[in-house]
């Protein structure tokens, strides 16, 4: 073997340096956005790194976005509906006043109960009287489940001036000390069934906000914001208790100021919800805005004008329609073979009286029953406004204008966010043949 081809097969053992070279380059680049410098890698298992090289950005701008990324959910505010900023702004605030006039109230009852009421002593000791009465106020209002999915607005609205009522009684207490049980157990009571209407309501409002599935990260962030401003709430209480409300006097100037605080910030927080579930309500508005426009309002368009405290109010332009009274209080005896035959296809009767069109539906209609009942009500409470024909006749008419626009009627509705497969009505009377 002559010198030229050892040093061929020398060639041949050695690796490609250069190949090598190829090989052990790792792929990353760097991006700049809002001078921010980021490093991304792609790891050997596939996995891509990020790691920020250089911030230029002050100090405020960098606290903001970590504050964002703990406190709110994963892409906000693209992965949320409208709506969700206000309603956070007032939930911290709801928190606050809340965690402060619990302080208060904790600091009252030892006073009552003949303990001296140090700040140390509100802020650590667990009331024996919250395992008491708490417990039967939760089972109770645990019975009215189907009527807080109805109106889960209302109820949590409910529940927050429910629980001040409670917190106002404790505070109350030592003014008589004779009833300090009696305050106590009733405030208790006030406060268990507060706290199951809340829990109760929280998923449905979490689910209108809920726009890419992401409902999980959307309560992780909201309790993670619910307790961040309670631990401040506790803080302030603590500071009041041991100045302005060192005194009866004190407490009586400053809780109401805080219950007042916090009802207001509830009630601006549910109307910033944009709840996509049909109840009566929400059916009604949606079908009058048709009727009158045809328009389709989503969710967001309807939440300032929903009646959060009487919601039950019947809308004349959506046919005056009031749903769930018993089918045997309702029709009469002479007129059910003629209502049945007429709306023999359908799971709902309608039954026109003097002043309101009395809907019931059977016992699995959905909400596009419910909504084709009503605009056969609102169409026909127009027809009769121009015409003298009798009411059956006019139910026919309307039952027709109604076939002919429910088709695109209804996916609009679904191109706007509601979720057409359920009518929400409490405890409402339905009927099956």
């Amino acid at each position: 073997m002559n010198l030229l081809e050892k040093i061929k097969m020398q060639k041949k053992k050695e690796p490609d340096k250069s190949s090598m070279a190829v090989q052990e380059i790792p792929v990353y680049w760097f991006e700049t956005s809002n001078s921010v410098s980021r490093h991304y890698q792609f790891q050997p298992d596939g996995h891509l790194s990020v790691k920020v090289v250089d911030d230029s950005r002050p100090a405020y701008h960098r606290m903001v976005e970590s504050f964002v990324n703990k406190f709110f959910p994963s892409g906000y505010p693209y992965s949320v509906n409208d709506g969700y900023l206000r309603y956070t702004q007032f939930r911290a605030l709801q928190h606050f006043t809340s965690a402060a006039l619990s302080v208060l109230s904790t600091q009252s009852l030892l006073f009552a109960a003949g303990l001296r009421p140090t700040p140390a002593q509100a802020t650590v000791v667990s009331w024996i009287l919250k395992d008491g009465m708490q417990h039967v106020g939760k089972l109770i209002c645990s019975n009215l489940g189907a009527r807080m999915d109805s109106e889960p607005k209302r109820w949590r609205i409910f529940a927050d001036a429910l629980y001040d009522f409670g917190t106002g009684l404790e505070v109350l207490s030592p003014l008589c000390p004779n009833l300090f049980l009696e305050m106590a157990g009733l405030g208790n009571f006030a406060k268990g069934m507060a706290v199951v209407a809340a829990r109760a309501t929280r998923l449905p409002i979490y689910s209108s906000f809920a726009k890419e599935g992401n409902l999980s990260d959307l309560f992780a962030k909201g309790e993670a914001i619910s307790t961040l401003f309670n631990v401040v709430g506790i803080g302030a209480g603590i500071q009041l208790a041991s100045t302005i409300c060192s005194s009866m006097q004190g407490k009586l100037v400053v809780g109401p100021l805080l219950s007042i605080i916090h009802v207001y910030s509830v009630v601006e927080e549910m109307r910033a919800v944009p709840v996509n579930t049909l109840n009566s309500q929400r059916a009604a508005m949606i079908v009058a805005d048709f009727v009158k426009t045809g328009r389709i309002s989503s969710p967001a368009d309807l939440r300032y004008r929903e009646d959060l405290l009487f919601p039950g109010r019947i809308i004349e332009d959506a046919g005056s329609v009031q749903v769930g009274r018993a089918l045997h209080k309702v029709v009469k005896p002479s007129k059910m073979k003629e209502l049945k035959e007429l709306f023999a296809e359908e799971k709902f009767i309608l039954s026109r009286g003097n002043k309101w069109t009395d809907m019931v539906l059977e016992q699995n209609a959905s909400g596009e029953d419910a909504l084709r009942g009503w605009l056969v009500a609102a169409y026909a409470a127009s027809m009769e406004k121009s015409s003298h024909d009798p009411s059956l006749s006019v139910l026919q008419d309307a039952y027709e204008k109604m076939n002919s626009v429910f088709t695109p009627f209804l996916s609009g509705l679904r191109a706007k966010g509601w979720y057409t497969d359920r009518f929400l009505d409490g405890i409402g009377s339905r009927f099956e043949w």
